[in-house]
């Protein structure tokens, strides 16, 4: 046994974490995100009547509405991603299709996505633990709406950003919604959170969406402030995003870097 060879492969490895985005996410990223919702949710706990507090309603409904905004996000962006891994970008906008149409494209299979994960999700809750998300009715609707929106807001958000970074940037398309999760009210109200954080969920449409979700959940009120708000925000992003995207895209057409993407 050589300590110099054992040396050597060490130092290989920590050269990687260098350079390597995914690596140091692993280190810092990932365990910062999980301490930062599930701390904040324990200090939402510790200050909650737990004898009023319904853990399978208020969880589980968090559980299955999230994977529906990280599920949407994905259809949009992980689609895209696909076209950048086989190269197939460039021969998809030599046709006639519009950047218009694209983007409604992958908006409509992020609808179609959501639209299986529900029901999946929907009867296992009913099969394994009894809870019928379905119960609501058209309470949760609008807020739906409002989720599979943000998700495809971001979705065209992270397409964007691979148009100019390419394969290096992939890891938004699975990595970048955990960013705003802590200030997205899932699994505690923002009121559990410091109030600078506050100050950062006010501009994040999924704090008011699942503000909205948790009270309709828990208990059975509609809260047509938090439902304007998610609208208002939505549709502030969603301009931006379309612009940004139109914008990269027209950039990425200009340097011919639609075929080098990677």
């Amino acid at each position: 046994m050589k300590l110099h060879r054992i040396t050597a492969i060490l130092i290989r490895h920590l050269y990687l974490y260098k350079r390597s985005f995914p690596r140091l996410m692993d280190i810092f990223y990932w365990p910062i995100m999980d301490l930062l919702v599930w701390g904040f949710f324990s200090a939402y706990l510790a200050g909650t009547n737990l004898d009023d507090f319904n853990v399978v309603s208020v969880l589980l409904g968090a559980l299955i509405f999230w994977n529906l905004l990280s599920q949407s996000q994905k259809a949009v962006s992980v689609s895209f991603l696909e076209d950048v891994w086989e190269k197939n970008l460039l021969n998809i906008f030599v046709t006639p299709l519009r950047v218009s149409e694209f983007l409604i494209a992958t908006s409509i299979l992020a609808i179609i996505r959501i639209a299986l994960i529900i029901t999946v999700m929907g009867a296992l809750a009913i099969f394994l633990y009894q809870f019928n998300i379905f119960q609501f009715g058209f309470y949760l609707i609008p807020f739906l709406i409002n989720l599979l929106l943000f998700g495809s807001i971001l979705g065209i958000f992270i397409m964007a950003i691979l148009l100019r970074y390419g394969q290096q940037a992939q890891i938004l398309a699975f990595g970048f919604i955990f960013l705003i999760q802590p200030v997205s009210a899932v699994f505690y109200p923002v009121s559990a959170l410091p109030t600078a954080l506050q100050y950062v969920a006010a501009f994040i449409p999924a704090s008011y969406i699942f503000e909205g979700m948790r009270s309709v959940v828990a208990t059975g009120s509609f809260s047509f402030s938090d439902l304007f708000l998610a609208f208002a925000t939505n549709a502030v992003y969603l301009v931006l995003s379309v612009v940004f995207f139109y914008y990269m895209f027209a950039r990425a057409k200009r340097r011919g870097s639609l075929l080098k993407l990677e």
